[in-house]
């Protein structure tokens, strides 16, 4: 049996913190260890006692002083937009047509889905996001990359084909039988395998048809144990496109729910603009809205209130939204975060910031016993922090006396340079990427002759 002793400073949820002095909810060892055994955590605690555990043949890896916590989790991102980060000028509908969509039709490429696929998953590791929930194109040759690539690295990633058969342009269009065959057939293949999980992805209600959405109701019904993930109330040029298509329904929301596609397995993106009624129909089918704040503001799309949708019961995530996001750190996104709510009066603390990245998104994924925290038992995924990475950085901590202020300042000034090793499944993965031999710069951008 294979041991793994990791030693540093160790922190973990165990519920949500209700303030910055919640020391119920976490649980910290200022000289720790996580026992890592055959890719799942078996201990964690001090470091004295574990390392009795772990016995003289245990390998030894000392982190000290940086922080050991979960890896991070990702609710909602776009694999094909990898290449899109930082498209200039335009808000959601016109930033889809003018880039989105064109840079989507190239995964009808096997390589080119193969070879972006596997720079996505390095990404994500190199900022220490462990699993994640993404959609892929309209191809299924993109599911099947994506998750081959999820399978090579052994990450918990959740993913599915997005279906959609009008606005859109003629090579990305699929048909509502046509969409639910490549579905079912996906789902076949990948889902529970490894530790790939399905998700339904029709892309939002204007790029699908009522017949479409029919369809989407048929897979949920007949595949309950996978996700569903789509997009909601995001721009209010969208929400106004949207009911324009769907005249009999009450509001946004409603058009989901005239398909039965609320429920505790679904995930809806963005959820900016919705009514009181929508936020309790949310909590009433425990549905989950995605706080994306990095791409709302990048896209000039609006801020989400937290506080209304916790007033009115309604379970909430967090997401980077790449490529509307504009960066793959989770560290990143709760900075974004951090002033989207502010600039409300709401406040955000850095303990709450780190359970929402950790055992929060797990929570709302329903993957709690597998991921998002250090209990033994779940699986060794694993982020190591660096809170002196950058020379700023480093400067800032000088006069930082406490755990609060150390997660603050990873938070508003880390980013991946921040994040000194990652572990999926107990291996160590962010240093095997950082030594490897670089990749070609893209498939589609010939070497000069």
């Amino acid at each position: 049996m294979n041991k793994l002793l990791l030693r540093g400073r160790v922190l973990t949820f165990v519920d949500e913190p209700q303030s910055v002095d919640d020391q119920s909810a976490y649980t910290y060892f200022e000289d720790g260890a996580v026992l890592i055994e055959n890719g799942k955590i078996a201990e964690v605690g001090d470091y004295a006692a574990i390392a009795t555990v772990a016995g003289p043949l245990a390998e030894i890896v000392d982190h000290r002083p940086r922080l050991i916590l979960p890896g991070f989790i990702d609710t909602h991102l776009h694999f094909p937009q990898t290449q899109a980060i930082a498209s200039y000028g335009a808000q959601l509908l016109e930033w889809l047509n003018t880039y989105i969509f064109v840079e989507e039709q190239k995964f009808s490429s096997t390589a080119h889905a193969d070879f972006i696929a596997g720079r996505f998953m390095d990404e994500l590791l190199r900022n220490g996001t462990t699993s994640a929930v993404a959609y892929c194109s309209v191809h299924p040759e993109s599911v099947d990359a994506y998750f081959a690539a999820a399978e090579k690295r052994n990450m918990l990633m959740i993913g599915g084909k997005v279906m959609m058969d009008r606005n859109a342009p003629d090579a990305l269009r699929d048909t509502p039988q046509s969409g639910y065959d490549d579905t079912k057939a996906l789902i076949a293949k990948w889902h529970g395998r490894s530790r790939a999980q399905y998700a339904i992805s029709p892309r939002f209600a204007i790029t699908s048809t009522p017949e479409q959405m029919e369809m989407s109701r048929a897979l949920v019904r007949e595949h309950p144990e996978c996700y569903v993930q789509t997009h909601l109330s995001e721009n209010r040029d969208e929400i106004a496109f949207a009911t324009s298509l769907y005249p009999s329904a009450k509001d946004y929301t409603d058009i989901y729910a005239g398909y039965d596609l609320l429920g505790e397995k679904t995930l809806f993106g963005h959820c900016i603009f919705l009514s009181d009624r929508e936020i309790v129909a949310l909590a009433e089918t425990k549905s989950v809205a995605v706080f994306c704040p990095t791409s709302n503001l990048f896209l000039g799309s609006g801020l989400f209130d937290r506080d209304r949708f916790r007033s009115l019961g309604a379970r909430i995530s967090v997401a980077t939204d790449v490529g509307g996001g504009t960066s793959f750190s989770m560290l990143e996104t709760m900075s974004e975060a951090y002033k989207v709510l502010h600039v409300q009066g709401q406040r955000l603390s850095p303990f709450a910031s780190y359970y929402m990245m950790t055992l929060g998104n797990a929570r709302a994924l329903g993957l709690e016993d597998r991921i998002g925290s250090l209990r033994a038992g779940t699986d060794a995924d694993i982020a190591v922090l660096d809170s002196r990475a950058k020379p700023a950085m480093e400067l800032r901590m000088r006069t930082a006396t406490t755990l609060a202020e150390e997660l603050f300042i990873l938070q508003t000034m880390g980013d991946d340079r921040s994040v000194a090793e990652v572990y999926v499944a107990g291996k160590a993965m962010k240093s095997r990427i950082d030594n490897a031999v670089p990749l070609a710069r893209s498939l589609a951008v010939p070497e000069p002759a």
